[in-house]
């Protein structure tokens, strides 16, 4: 407040003057808040918050802020947004991307974010603005010497690695490839982060969808032997308004478009191949 604690204490006194009512009880150089004193801080709180929220939220509305804030969802952000972002801040230093990561259904305004993107697995509400990304495509990903370990590159021959938050992911990849197989054993984790890097490090086969094991392919950590096949489901990006209207959403819509590539096809990446970033 820039004031001396004088100040303050003078100020106060006037407050209690003005109200005709204590807001604080002073004994032994010690003070602490009336019932009066604590509506009063409620009902003051609950004000300046109010006024810094709106203060925040014209802030990164505003087409012209330096600031964008996007919501992710943590498997896609840390396996592929993340490793990119770096050199979207290079080619466009006057806008940083505030990220959070989330996941499910979104509220942009109460959240305090521009965009959302999300797996389009559950119902998205018709306030929203929704931009298909890409369609997702997944398949069995190892390393490529546990699979050349696998009896006969027989996946039934292989430990499967499920995720507790997709836990139809083998179902839904035999459906969807026309591949009847069940596994040799079995292994689970609590988050689907957790099976892929258990795939990397040797563990087992896991259902690895294309943006989260993308540049584990491109770097020859894991390989896809039966390919990757379409889950019916699709990443959007969720906006209040199309993309186009905040040039901050409209630049970043075309870049993730531009990093994607092929990526909306199912189409590999090549093993040791330079990526976009």
């Amino acid at each position: 407040l820039h004031l001396t604690h004088g100040a303050i204490s003078r100020a106060v006194a006037q407050i209690e003057q003005r109200l005709g009512v204590d807001l604080f009880v002073r004994r032994n150089r010690r003070v602490w808040l009336t019932a009066a004193g604590e509506r009063l801080l409620k009902a003051t709180g609950s004000a300046l918050d109010g006024l810094g929220h709106a203060v925040e939220e014209i802030h990164r509305h505003d087409g012209t802020s330096p600031i964008l804030t996007v919501s992710c969802e943590p498997s896609l952000a840390m396996r592929w947004l993340m490793p990119r972002l770096g050199a979207f801040r290079q080619t466009n230093p006057d806008l940083n991307i505030d990220l959070r990561l989330a996941g499910g259904p979104v509220d942009l305004l109460s959240d305090g974010c521009d965009v959302a993107i999300r797996r389009a697995d559950f119902g998205i509400s018709e306030d929203y603005i929704t931009t298909h990304l890409w369609a997702e495509h997944a398949g069995p990903v190892c390393d490529p010497e546990c699979w050349e370990s696998i009896l006969g590159s027989d996946v039934s021959n292989a430990r499967w690695l499920h995720t507790r938050t997709r836990p139809d992911a083998w179902d839904a990849w035999k459906r969807a490839s026309g591949i009847g197989a069940s596994p040799a054993s079995e292994q689970y984790f609590d988050h689907f982060f957790f099976a892929l890097q258990a795939a990397v490090n040797r563990l087992g086969t896991a259902i690895g969808p294309l943006p989260l094991v993308y540049d584990d392919l491109a770097a020859g950590r894991l390989i896809a032997p039966h390919g990757m096949v379409p889950t019916g489901f699709d990443y959007v990006l969720i906006t209040l308004d199309p993309p186009g209207r905040d040039p901050r959403i409209g630049h970043f819509f075309e870049w993730l478009m531009a990093e994607a590539g092929d990526m909306d096809k199912g189409v590999l990446p090549e093993t040791g191949s330079s990526m976009t970033h």
